[in-house]
């Protein structure tokens, strides 16, 4: 380990000089295995770090997460994955160990905002993971051990430029921080704050029944939200994050745009979409991108271009507004959580439509009692827990 890393620039190339170092002088508690990280791939893998390490305590299952700009674009913990989704997150073809599931259920939610990720594992990376983030668009990894195949499957992973941090999982960083803002030095206690099951135990609304995987789910969107830039809603189910909506000034564009997120997870899910009649040698981002606009209402628009030719083999039936809207109609039990209070019921009734039964937010709105009566009236259940989680 070294006390400094001289970086190449820092957000920008015209931001010189950059590099990071501890300021009580001590070793940096990373070891760089390969590749030579940048300014955003630090901060995209120092936050993931933290959120991967918080699943994995609060839950006791292996955690993954795929990181954008400083958010996650998914999280997600280990849990049994159905053939569906195993085709639509691209790993039908693969054996997976705990540590390739949750990684593989991480990037797949989201895979159009994960592609050139940076990803967090909880616990060592192993052939089974390196294999598939060496398929994947990617700009690195950390993780707090590597096995030696998988380091050496990384190491050969884009021309042996990628980027492998291990990260001692033991350190403990100090309890005050510091940013730098126009030259002045902002000072705080870090966030702390453990989430755990202890934060859904004042049920507001009639139905007060929040099982325990919806538990769980409540807690990794509380996780999830505690490292994604505000404001910021998550939606979860089955153990991980099926639409992230971060950095929004209004907390219901976060809702909408989380909700459509999850509802593209949901719809990529349909009969129709997993029979699209691809080309064979059309690449997994190709895809990613043309089952996107083919669930979109921009569809009608590449039907009359002809622009289908291109990646399918024939043309694709329609998939209407009034199809999709009754395959979504069947989406139940997603889990939601909120950063901050909402301050209006027109969450609610956006969330509704993505299937969300269960919610978290810290409450202490003037209109808690129109937001809990908009729960009441589709019989969710909503937990209070007094705690904001602002991200900046």
């Amino acid at each position: 380990m070294s006390k400094e890393l001289e970086l190449k620039y820092g957000c920008n190339p015209n931001q010189k000089p950059s590099k990071i170092f501890m300021k009580d002088g001590s070793d940096l508690p990373i070891e760089i295995l390969n590749g030579r990280p940048g300014y955003i791939n630090f901060l995209d893998a120092f936050n993931s770090w933290q959120l991967v390490r918080e699943l994995k305590e609060a839950t006791g299952l292996c955690a993954a997460a795929s990181f954008k700009h400083v958010s996650p674009a998914g999280a997600a913990v280990y849990a049994p994955m159905s053939d569906v989704l195993k085709k639509i997150y691209f790993v039908d073809d693969l054996e997976l160990s705990p540590m390739a599931n949750a990684y593989a259920r991480a990037r797949g939610a989201d895979r159009m905002s994960s592609y050139g990720d940076f990803i967090a594992l909880s616990d060592e990376c192993d052939k089974e993971t390196a294999l598939l983030i060496k398929r994947e668009v990617s700009d690195g990894v950390i993780a707090p051990s590597y096995s030696d195949e998988a380091l050496e499957i990384l190491k050969n992973k884009r021309k042996g430029t990628y980027n492998v941090i291990k990260i001692d999982p033991d350190y403990v960083p100090a309890p005050t921080e510091h940013k730098d803002v126009f030259g002045i030095t902002f000072e705080q206690g870090r966030n702390n704050f453990k989430i755990d099951k202890e934060l859904l135990t004042e049920i507001v609304t009639e139905n007060t029944n929040i099982p325990e995987d919806a538990k769980r789910d409540l807690i990794i969107s509380l996780i999830t939200l505690k490292y994604t830039q505000s404001n910021s809603v998550c939606y979860v189910k089955d153990g991980q994050a099926i639409g992230i909506g971060a950095g929004q000034q209004s907390r219901v564009h976060c809702t909408r745009l989380a909700g459509n997120k999850a509802d593209n997870w949901y719809l990529r899910q349909n009969p129709k979409v997993l029979g699209l009649p691809f080309k064979a040698d059309i690449r997994r981002a190709d895809r990613d991108n043309t089952i996107d606009v083919y669930i979109s209402d921009d569809y009608m628009d590449v039907l009359a271009d002809g622009m289908w030719e291109n990646f399918f083999t024939e043309k694709p039936e329609v998939f209407t507004r009034e199809e999709k809207r009754a395959w979504l109609d069947t989406m139940e039990n997603v889990a939601l959580g909120s950063d901050a209070f909402f301050p209006f019921g027109d969450n609610i009734e956006r969330a509704k439509r993505s299937g969300v039964k269960y919610i978290a937010q810290p409450g202490g709105s003037i209109r808690d009692d129109n937001v809990i009566d908009t729960c009441n009236k589709y019989g969710m259940a909503m937990a209070f827990t007094k705690m904001r989680l602002f991200h900046h």
